[in-house]
């Protein structure tokens, strides 16, 4: 039975249409094996994993080819079976666009051929080990931060409440929920896992009002395993409902201070595909070396939800859904109002990969006239995080630095309700990436200056 339904709407957000009916109506395609798989060795926050083959080497499914560099790192293991054909510079998807990474490029054989049980490690019992197994397994946060899951929980204080994070709540994404209509019992186990690696008393899977499969899935799952420990919540369906502090609010009615994070007040989230993944580890012994994403919009033949090694070519997704239609205008890794346009497809996915888009004419804006900004206060009215976007823009066309931090550009979770209320159709989240960037320059010319 759902523990708790939440009515009130978080502070801020938008309706936007799902666009999610093309992908929800088949089941998760699995078993796919790409021609190639292109390793990014800087998919997640922290460190860059550091190779562990060489070039000429045959490498097996789940084998570890790059190992965590310290905290926070994660380690990084092959897809699938198959020669390293070179470890050098390419493209890789990274925070916010294309950038430039080390990668391990992997020529796969066809056979898909499993490292022997006997290679991966059994999962151990005592706390510390069991964070070095989560990180060495190359797990990371799946909502899209991909901060490395071991450091993440490491709190710096006891952890009051784990949040297990369904609420995905940017169009076109649906990869979350095939994956708890499809696994929702190890979702719930590895939850709980989660839960007992915190030490923590309460364990909530929040999941949104416009999921009931998924609901009824985990409900039926969280049934079976009867643990008190475990709470589950009906959230209301708005954009960003699915942010990290703002589910925080909704679940605990505790609001997370300007330039804190969760974890220092006792709560921490993780993502659905993180508690699989982590569960997949335990009971399997599998790395974290594939990951479920959405492949849609209406430039996709054959829209669908693929469980995908990680680094799969962009290319090779979309020729698995029936190629492209004519009229494709964009091509996007993410949903449609965080994700970013791809130069082309040859760029592999990586584990923040949860979307990639194909889209039309008629499902982005490709020209748009500014005007000057009116004063309305209706980009204040859905800022989630409570900000002035209209005094942030004057203050980053101005690189006022002070006014900036005052203000807090760094609370900017980079959401896009702005963007979309705005009658004057400034791209404000445009311009607050570029003014942390700015920022974050600035604060390292004073620091400079200063040693």
């Amino acid at each position: 039975m759902v523990d708790y339904v939440f009515q009130r709407h978080l502070s801020g957000g938008v309706l936007l249409a799902a666009n999610k009916t093309s992908t929800t109506a088949l089941p998760i395609r699995r078993g796919f094996v790409p021609t190639k798989l292109v390793l990014a060795l800087q998919q997640h926050r922290g460190k860059p994993a550091e190779p562990v083959v060489a070039v000429g080497d045959r490498v097996l499914k789940g084998q570890l080819v790059a190992a965590a560099a310290g905290a926070p790192s994660a380690a990084v293991h092959a897809g699938s079976s198959g020669f390293v054909r070179a470890i050098e510079e390419r493209p890789a998807l990274g925070g916010h666009g294309v950038q430039a990474s080390p990668c391990i490029v992997i020529e796969t054989d066809g056979r898909d051929e499993r490292a022997p049980a006997s290679a991966l490690p059994s999962w151990p019992a005592d706390r510390a080990a069991q964070l070095e197994a989560i990180r060495s397994g190359g797990i990371v946060g799946l909502g899209g931060a991909v901060y490395p899951t071991a450091d993440k929980l490491a709190t710096p204080v006891p952890c009051k409440t784990l949040i297990v994070n369904g609420a995905e709540c940017e169009p076109y994404i649906s990869c979350d929920d095939l994956l708890m209509r499809e696994n929702a019992a190890e979702i719930v186990a590895g939850a709980l896992l989660l839960t007992d690696v915190l030490a923590a008393p309460r364990c909530i899977i929040a999941v949104e009002s416009d999921k009931p499969q998924a609901m009824e899935a985990i409900e039926t799952a969280a049934e079976a395993v009867r643990d008190a420990r475990l709470k589950l919540a009906e959230v209301p369906t708005i954009y960003p409902a699915g942010g990290e502090k703002q589910l925080v609010e909704l679940l605990t009615g505790e609001e997370v201070p300007s330039g804190r994070y969760p974890g220092e007040f006792g709560y921490v989230c993780q993502n659905v595909g993180t508690a699989y993944a982590v569960e997949r580890l335990r009971t399997a012994g599998e790395p974290l070396s594939a990951r479920v994403v959405t492949v849609t919009g209406a430039g996709v033949r054959a829209p669908q939800n693929v469980e995908a090694p990680i680094g799969t070519p962009i290319a090779e997704l979309v020729a698995l859904c029936g190629g492209y239609n004519e009229g494709v205008v964009r091509l996007i890794a993410g949903g449609s109002m965080m994700g970013y346009a791809l130069p082309d497809d040859e760029t592999p996915i990586t584990k923040a990969t949860n979307c990639i888009i194909a889209a039309t004419a008629d499902e982005v804006r490709t020209q748009s006239f500014e005007w000057p900004c009116i004063r309305c206060g209706d980009c204040a009215m859905v800022c989630p995080s409570r900000l002035l976007p209209q005094e942030l823009l004057v203050a980053a066309a101005t690189n006022d630095f002070a006014s900036l931090t005052t203000l807090g550009l760094q609370d900017c979770i980079e959401c896009g309700c702005c963007d979309v209320i705005c009658p004057s159709q400034i791209r404000l989240t445009e311009r607050f990436r570029i003014a942390k960037r700015a920022v974050a320059l600035h604060e390292r010319r004073l620091a400079d200056g200063q040693q």
